[in-house]
């Protein structure tokens, strides 16, 4: 018998129906209008909803997610940057190790699903919505294909058709108005916690922490959008004469209040205004609170405030990078996060229906997204290339997974340096070029071995266009042996940044050497 990841059995019934709209108790939920929450919200209010979602009860905190995302443009803007930084990554799914021709197949049957899905990416995006309500459930659409149980569709399902289980507060359960609730159906549903903090469901989100600072901006705009509406105005002051009956003291309140705004207005004879000195004060106390309210934010959506908006006074181009830096690491945990849910909920049950080499859950292909970086094989394909010069030995394997290279085919085509660029010695060449600066390290003959062995390396490892490069500061060299007075700046003004870095490379190297042979 075929069960899901989680041990629950599957039936061909139920993978062919729909939960939701089957179930009438929670088929009505669908029909009902989503509440407003923020509307007269205060601090007794909030503990309140919050106190509520802590009892199994979701659809509070649903609600008010929706409404805090809706009403407030800062987090909107801040949570948006964060749940669509991880679309613009490519991904892939790799068969288990030591994969048989079966298993590679059956990953490549899995890629080509995806990869024709058209509903997949907007799937990655809506997933992303756990981030900030803790949890998000998409009902997945299942057609037979071509002999082929596929997935052809989702349908998002709003969070206030779900509540916690009474017995576990990490399962979710569809609200059918019973105690226990309805438990899921096996591979229908591709259900996404993800955890921000830890906890359980139910404040595993941003939104436990994001929902006081939005409360308190809401106080701040309203306190100023109450001071701009009298600052400026004078302060206008009704007098009424002794023995005025309650409609005469109407009519002149309603007269003192139109003429602030309406600049004229009439009064009875008899009675008085006067114009006192204008309202005046400062928006500064309030702007500071929605300021402290928005980067608190920031901070809780993106790890820093830096990526969002600059302070003018403590904001630098490395505090910025910092600030970036801890983005990307955000990034980066999303992305796991999702990989876990994609193949559990989306990889596992496509390929136990469909895989030819499927024998159960130990050996499972992998769905994963490519974080490697053109930076980091810069960063790397040098330091390699000197380690294998000195002899070390370094798997193919490990390089192809460090750097997320697919191997080779058989008879595939693949990179090769071109026979016109492969001038000077080989590396075998090089290799005695760098046991002849050890040669002279141990015996200290003279400086001669010394210029041979640099000579060996400057014109037999380089392409000519690095030997055109490098040559000023081989001139360099030659006239002086302080590199400390080697002004780079002046000897290469124009130089871009990918050949600077090239030339530093060389130059740490042959400086390293050098400094070996003569302490």
């Amino acid at each position: 018998m075929l069960v899901d990841i989680n041990g629950d059995p599957l039936t061909i019934k139920k993978l062919d129906s729909n939960q939701t709209e089957e179930n009438s108790q929670v088929a009505m939920l669908l029909k009902q209008y989503a509440e407003h929450p923020t509307q007269g919200l205060t601090p007794a209010k909030l503990a309140s909803l919050l106190k509520e979602a802590q009892e199994g009860n979701l659809a509070a905190i649903a609600d008010l997610a929706k409404d805090i995302e809706d009403k407030d443009g800062h987090i909107s803007c801040e949570l948006g940057k964060r749940r669509r930084a991880v679309l613009g990554f490519e991904w892939n799914i790799k068969p288990p190790r030591n994969a048989t021709p079966e298993e590679q197949r059956d990953a490549d049957m899995l890629v080509e699903v995806l990869e024709d899905a058209t509903w997949f990416t907007d799937f990655k995006f809506d997933l992303t919505d756990a981030m900030l309500k803790g949890f998000c459930a998409n009902e997945l659409q299942w057609d037979y294909i071509e002999k082929q149980q596929l997935i052809t569709g989702y349908t998002f399902r709003d969070q206030n058709l779900f509540k916690t289980h009474p017995d576990n507060y990490n399962q979710l359960v569809l609200n059918d108005s019973s105690d226990e609730g309805e438990a899921l159906n096996p591979f229908g549903w591709a259900l996404h916690i993800h955890k921000s903090k830890s906890g359980y469901v139910h404040r595993a989100g941003l939104l436990s922490v994001l929902a006081w600072p939005f409360l308190f901006k809401n106080y701040s705009v309203r306190d100023l959008a109450e001071f701009l509406e009298i600052y400026g105005l004078p302060v206008r002051v009704g007098k009424y004469p002794s023995g005025a009956s309650d409609a005469e003291k109407a009519t002149l309140l309603r007269a003192v209040m139109a003429i602030g705004h309406n600049a004229g207005g009439i009064i009875p004879r008899g009675m008085e205004i006067d114009f006192q000195s204008a309202a005046n004060g400062q928006a500064d106390p309030f702007e500071s609170m929605i300021r402290w309210c928005e980067l608190t934010q920031s901070k809780a959506i993106l790890g820093g405030t830096l990526t969002s908006q600059a302070d003018g006074k403590t904001s630098t181009n490395a505090l910025g990078n910092v600030h970036q830096d801890v983005k990307e690491d955000i990034t980066l945990s999303d992305l796991h996060q999702l990989e876990q849910t994609i193949n559990r909920d989306v990889i596992y049950p496509m390929y136990a229906l469909n895989g030819k080499s499927y024998k159960g859950n130990r050996r499972l292909p992998r769905f994963e997204f490519d974080t490697s970086t053109s930076d980091e094989m810069r960063d790397l394909a040098y330091p390699l290339r000197s380690l294998v010069s000195l002899g070390m030995q370094i798997p193919q394997s490990w390089v192809h997974e460090r750097l997320n290279i697919p191997k080779p085919s058989e008879g595939e085509g693949v990179l090769t340096v071109p026979v016109e660029d492969q001038k000077g010695t080989t590396p075998a060449a090089l290799n005695t070029a760098i046991a002849a600066l050890n040669t002279e390290y141990q015996s200290r003959k003279n400086q001669t071995a010394l210029d041979e062995a640099l000579n060996a390396i400057t014109n037999g490892d380089m392409r000519d266009e690095y030997k055109a490069t490098l040559q000023p500061l081989l001139n360099k060299l030659n006239q002086s042996s302080d590199l400390a007075a080697i002004e780079l700046a002046e000897l290469y003004p124009t130089l871009d940044q990918d050949a600077l870095s090239e030339l530093l490379t060389r130059l740490f190297f042959v400086s390293e050497l050098w400094g070996t042979i003569n302490e």
